[in-house]
């Protein structure tokens, strides 16, 4: 499979011929599995303390009252301890011990990361998660692209090589999140677009623009190539980058 390498002002430099993986099977299921695993090591362990609810005098009155069996407040009648009684302890309570982190095979994890690499060039699926651009896919830079320090011109590159109105797609989808959440860090929802990839050092000067995450080859995962559990999204690569990727 070949691509073409193309310039920041949006001509073509040349054509290169893409590593296997970009052939490899979509398998949903195990993008799904490895996404989903990924998520499970950042979930935080949370627990009820151990005796709360069952910090009470509350014994049963025994036979002979025609009353039920179960603890009851010593200076009273109210029942307590027990899950069914108003005040007493929860039933199953969450506890620390339990084990959060979901598992996957070695084997499974290397496999869905090809997939999603491999989706990233698949032009359904990309449109499918209603990515906006003009062209075809995969979108390559020339290793030039890493240099650029101003946002401005990393605007003139995008729009030059016809993806720039993902972007603002991405900006104008911004809204207020419903429910509690807008108390708690996460006020706004919005839409993911571009993921760029470089080879050394991410691109600073794109991390501002609406919806884009920039990485390194080697911290690319599938997570960021399939947020959401859905793979296709709309990936920028350097040449430099895609050459780095045939021994990941």
């Amino acid at each position: 499979m070949k691509a073409q390498v193309k310039t920041i002002e949006g001509g073509v430099a040349k054509d290169i011929e893409l590593p296997s993986m970009f052939k490899e099977e979509y398998r949903p299921d195990l993008i799904r599995k490895a996404v989903l695993a990924l998520q499970s090591t950042r979930r935080q362990p949370h627990g009820t303390y151990p005796y709360a609810g069952i910090c009470s005098s509350a014994v049963g009155w025994g036979s002979g009252r025609g009353a039920s069996h179960v603890p009851r407040i010593k200076n009273g009648s109210r029942a307590a301890k027990v899950p069914q009684a108003r005040g007493g302890r929860e039933a199953h309570p969450p506890v620390v011990a339990k084990v959060l982190v979901k598992q996957i095979n070695q084997k499974e994890k290397q496999k869905a990361f090809r997939s999603a690499v491999a989706a990233s060039v698949r032009e359904d699926l990309v449109r499918g998660r209603g990515h906006l651009y003009d062209g075809a896919v995969p979108v390559i830079f020339e290793d030039k692209f890493e240099s650029l320090n101003r946002t401005k011109d990393i605007i003139s590159a995008l729009t030059a090589a016809g993806v720039y109105q993902d972007i603002e797609r991405a900006k104008e989808s911004r809204k207020v999140r419903a429910g509690r959440g807008k108390m708690r860090g996460r006020r706004y929802k919005q839409r993911k677009s571009l993921l760029i990839v470089t080879t050394e050092e991410p691109l600073r000067s794109a991390r501002n623009l609406a919806g884009v995450d920039v990485v390194t080859v080697d911290q690319l995962n599938v997570e960021h190539l399939a947020p959401g559990m859905q793979a296709g999204r709309l990936t920028i690569w350097t040449e430099g980058a895609v050459t780095r990727l045939e021994g990941k």
